[in-house]
């Protein structure tokens, strides 16, 4: 492919990074996206997909893809407003691709829209990942400096008591004035 070819597709891919991470959601412990939403991107319509997959089931094992269980369409349904089935919506449950599934869509709809939106695509997937592991790093260095002020904190208290007591005058006994008579 030629330079200006990949530029004029790339020029059709007007899809800001924002977009895609907003349609990738948490499921089941895993980063996934929705039948929908790839289909949107890929300009296609969500059954044209959902038929392509179907006859190349064999490549979208259970760890690639999974289809949601009621409780999950439902708070899908409810956050990203999916159109409700009274209303001549979806009948079934929707898809959910996680990035592996995602990276074999493009060989199962064999478009030059789909390879680009699967770069981009997985380009978002591995920014969240990198995020996801600075994010850790940070929250590991904040419990580290807490512990370190802890420990420095108790300290600081200890040194603080034995200056306090340094400060004192000591004690003296008095002694009584006068005279004691024997007993």
């Amino acid at each position: 492919m030629t330079t200006k070819a990949v530029t004029k597709v790339a020029r059709k891919l007007p899809v800001p990074v924002g977009i895609i991470e907003r349609r990738i959601y948490v499921l089941r412990g895993q980063k996934v996206m929705v039948d929908c939403d790839l289909a949107e991107l890929y300009r296609v319509s969500t059954a044209n997909l959902n038929k392509a997959v179907k006859r190349n089931l064999a490549r979208f094992p259970e760890d690639f893809m999974f289809q949601l269980t009621a409780e999950e369409d439902a708070s899908l349904r409810f956050q990203i407003g999916i159109s409700n089935t009274l209303r001549g919506g979806r009948r079934y449950a929707p898809f959910a691709f996680t990035e592996h599934g995602v990276l074999m869509l493009s060989s199962v709809l064999k478009s030059e829209r789909a390879a680009h939106m699967n770069v981009h695509i997985v380009r978002v997937f591995v920014r969240l990942r990198e995020m996801l592991a600075t994010h850790k790093d940070l929250a590991h260095k904040m419990l580290e400096l807490e512990r370190q002020q802890k420990e420095h904190g108790q300290q600081l208290t200890a040194v603080y008591t034995i200056v306090k007591r340094l400060m004192e005058p000591p004690k003296r006994r008095a002694r009584p004035i006068g005279f004691k008579a024997p007993a």
